[in-house]
């Protein structure tokens, strides 16, 4: 792709429908790509999780995203078609990977206090062991070093992370031989030419792994914004995982001024948009991504 010309994605998981989170995520990546002329928005269905991942849900993502008015351009990429490529990858990295047998009730019992920044940090307790063990029953993890890897965000501003000390050596591949989402994003960037990911902030810490990897590979890293997560009143986000409802599917026009008013931006009341495509106009012409909140998540009363 031609460097001067900005590329971005959405990439929902086929695991439920869109709630009003997913909806919000769709609107920030699709305007901070919109708003340049010649850029590229592409449509990428995250569906490698072969357990949860289903197609009925591919489908109402589609026509959901459709019926808000989504444009991409190109046809709709699936990462469920992309292992060959994914592979190729994990062999280039064979030389930082390892296999390890730990199981989840292993790993839980050495899980340090759950007061720490980032999740449960693996121990390393397969580091440096022989690799006589039997290798169909492994998890393959790539060491992770002890370099501060530090990014500027558009939208939180700068972010470090040590890997070695606040992760640990992290999964490229399970035990069932299918590839990590850590990995498969960097491939399917690199792939496509995405040089801007806007994504909720719930995965700000995630981005210095696929900048491991990024380097690692010898790809180009996008720049990356992180706009604040939705939660309810009780600190809950919402996700498919907590069973947060559908989108609205009638009052488009409302729905979508709702998101745009979360993202910070000011738009007039509904009544000043006789069509949906009018609305996309004016987000269109006026979004202004410095407006998004600097914070990691938000409240907002009565979305749904």
């Amino acid at each position: 792709m031609p460097k001067n010309r900005h590329i971005g994605r959405f990439a929902p998981s086929p695991t439920g429908p869109l709630h009003f989170g997913s909806l919000i995520a769709a609107t920030a990546s699709y305007l901070n790509i919109r708003q340049y002329k010649n850029s590229l928005w592409l449509l990428r269905i995250e569906d490698l999780d072969r357990q949860r991942s289903l197609e009925r849900c591919t489908k109402t993502i589609i026509n959901q995203l459709e019926a808000y008015g989504f444009r991409w351009d190109k046809e709709i990429f699936y990462q469920s078609q992309r292992t060959k490529a994914y592979q190729e990858a994990f062999d280039r990295l064979s030389d930082f990977i390892y296999p390890c047998s730990c199981t989840r009730k292993i790993l839980q019992a050495a899980q340090l206090s759950s007061t720490q920044r980032f999740s449960y940090i693996y121990p390393g307790t397969c580091r440096n062991k022989p690799t006589t063990q039997d290798l169909n029953n492994c998890s393959f993890r790539i060491r992770a070093n002890s370099y501060e890897h530090c990014f500027t965000d558009q939208i939180q501003g700068k972010f470090c992370q040590n890997l070695a000390s606040d992760v640990g050596d992290f999964i490229l591949k399970r035990a069932d031989n299918s590839f990590t989402y850590q990995l498969a994003v960097v491939v399917d960037d690199a792939f496509q030419g995405v040089n801007q990911v806007t994504r909720g902030a719930d995965l700000l810490d995630n981005t210095p792994r696929q900048l491991y990897l990024q380097n690692l590979l010898g790809f180009t890293p996008p720049d990356y914004a992180h706009f604040p997560v939705i939660i309810s009143n009780d600190g809950k986000k919402l996700s498919k995982q907590n069973q947060s409802p559908e989108v609205n599917s009638n009052d488009k026009r409302a729905t979508l001024i709702k998101a745009l008013t979360f993202l910070g931006q000011s738009p007039p009341d509904v009544s000043e948009f006789a069509h949906l495509d009018d609305l996309w106009t004016f987000a269109i012409q006026n979004w202004n991504q410095n407006k998004i909140p600097k914070v990691l998540s938000q409240v907002l009363p009565q979305v749904l």
